[in-house]
């Protein structure tokens, strides 16, 4: 099993769940991070410190964000490894719980 980054992660890019990942899974990509299902390890550790709620894992992933486990794995190929906490975008309480973000993800 692996823990899935979700829509609202776009734009808000809250990186405080990449700090107590202890096998570095998370990957950054422009305004969306995204976890490696290979690298996952199902450690439960980054769930809880995502001020946006953003992350589920595989078994709790709402039918609706189910595209966003196969997401998940192809931009973790294509996106840089980030093991350091960085500060959020200025405007990422904006963005925080807006829906349709999808098409605003950078790649």
């Amino acid at each position: 099993m692996t823990y899935v980054v979700t829509e609202n992660c776009i734009k808000c890019k809250y990186t405080d769940c990449v700090e107590v990942c202890p096998v570095d899974c998370f990957h950054e990509g422009p305004n969306f991070l995204a976890i490696d299902p290979d690298e996952c390890i199902d450690c439960t550790l980054c769930e809880p410190e995502c001020p946006a709620e953003a992350i589920y894992s595989e078994d709790d992933l709402p039918e609706s964000m189910a595209h966003f486990l196969e997401l998940n794995a192809e931009l973790a190929q294509q996106w840089p490894v980030i093991t350091e906490q960085k500060d959020p975008p200025a405007d990422a309480e904006q963005w925080d719980g807006k829906s349709g973000k999808l098409e605003l993800l950078e790649r």
